[in-house]
């Protein structure tokens, strides 16, 4: 599909009807495509939703040749906003201790989804690139969040999570564990075969770790969200250079 970046817009959510174009797109890919679920599914609307959803921040990219319906979205939510919320969303999976005794800013990022057409390309990078003039703008020092391997088979993932778990793993100050933990050391360092396992891992992950993103210990496996999800953390005190670039000048 022909693609022409003048017709991507990317901007908050700025009302309900924002926010219910959000859900639908996330229940498209979240539910419908990769057979996910939650308390607050509404299938019959289509819509993926859950408790969290009035405390975050959803970024959307538009696309004015599709009558700027939402190709993409992002969830975002800031400290202070975790705090109105109770907990942040991966505090179900995660326990984020050493996050928050930092005394750093943080922000937690979720539902990164894109519609099957606008995977490949450069949609991602206007989401990233607004990401980057949000995180300016609220003076964020941590990003973090969980992202997921499609599937509950860990025995399937061995190659993927322990190339994370040897490679890629957060300094002590920043790793985050599993409160249900399943470990992601399966298989001896000298028995993976990287290839292989970079190729399966997730596409969103693999661009967290080009910018310079680690890994929490442990992986959570989500049976009812059919998924194995891992902690990303980024420092962005401590992002490699392209990822700098991005972040201090806000374009890629």
């Amino acid at each position: 599909m022909a693609l022409d970046d003048a017709d991507f817009t990317v901007r908050l959510a700025s009302d309900e009807a924002d926010l219910r174009a959000a859900q639908r797109l996330r229940y498209e890919v979240f539910v419908a495509e990769l057979g996910g679920g939650g308390a607050m599914v509404d299938h019959d609307a289509r819509l993926e939703r859950d408790r969290f959803d009035p405390f975050f921040d959803h970024l959307i990219l538009t696309d004015a040749c599709r009558d700027d319906a939402v190709v993409g979205v992002y969830r975002l939510l800031r400290d202070d906003q975790a705090e109105a919320a109770g907990q942040f969303y991966s505090e179900d999976e995660y326990d984020l201790a050493p996050l928050r005794a930092s005394g750093r800013r943080l922000l937690e990022l979720g539902r990164s989804c894109l519609h099957p057409d606008y995977r490949g390309g450069t949609a991602m990078m206007h989401l990233w690139n607004a990401l980057a003039g949000y995180v300016r703008a609220h003076g964020i020092e941590i990003l973090f969040g969980t992202a997921s391997f499609h599937g509950t088979d860990v025995a399937e993932l061995a190659q993927p999570l322990s190339l994370l778990h040897h490679r890629h793993l957060a300094p002590e100050a920043l790793r985050v564990r599993s409160k249900h933990f399943q470990s992601m050391d399966l298989l001896p360092e000298d028995a993976i075969d990287r290839r292989l396992a970079m190729r399966d891992v997730p596409a969103l992950i693999k661009g967290y770790l080009r910018l310079g993103g680690v890994v929490g210990e442990g992986a959570f496996v989500d049976h009812a969200f059919n998924t194995t999800d891992i902690c990303l953390v980024m420092d962005t005190a401590r992002l490699n250079e392209k990822a700098a670039g991005i972040y201090t000048r806000g374009r890629g």
